[in-house]
């Protein structure tokens, strides 16, 4: 048994997600209306992570993910649901398709947040792996972002980013 998950954050990053799901594999870029990303998911290092808000007029791009069921309690725990996130049911569109996957929803909130410069270099680097449209990754480039305040961790995510991504 397997399951379908929208990956519209860091987890876009195949080598990402894999560390967390061995199982996972891409299917493709997918597009969930009605909704726009938000970087205010209040993590517990002190920074922003992304969420999907509702928004009428947005749309979320992303990566849909085939998982395996045995690896469904590690990717709750790797995204904290219960404890940050809640899970959600959307319905996306992939290739003219509509296709029900589920997805992680932010519940600890803060607006004032922004993502570390690590993290949102994740975050872009999966877009562009995946083949994001340019004018999305152009506006992921473009969201604010601050230093970790925290260096060896900065250091440690970009290596890793360099490393899957060249």
């Amino acid at each position: 048994m397997s399951f379908m998950y929208f990956a519209y954050g860091s987890n876009m990053s195949s080598a990402w997600l894999q560390r967390r799901c061995s199982s996972a594999k891409p299917i493709g870029v997918a597009e969930l209306s009605g909704h726009e990303l938000r970087w205010h998911k209040r993590s517990k290092d002190g920074s922003g992570k992304c969420d999907i808000s509702r928004s009428e007029r947005q749309r979320v791009l992303g990566v849909l993910y085939q998982i395996d069921e045995a690896d469904k309690r590690d990717l709750d725990r790797a995204e904290g649901l219960g404890n940050g996130y809640a899970e959600i049911d959307v319905d996306l569109l992939v290739d003219g398709n509509h296709v029900s996957a589920k997805a992680y929803q932010a519940t600890a909130k803060d607006e004032a947040l922004q993502p570390y410069s690590w993290y949102k270099a994740l975050v872009v680097a999966g877009a562009k792996e995946n083949g994001l449209p340019e004018s999305y990754v152009e506006q992921l480039i473009s969201s604010a972002s601050q230093e970790d305040p925290d260096r060896s961790r900065h250091e440690r995510h970009m290596s890793l980013i360099k490393e899957v991504h060249k």
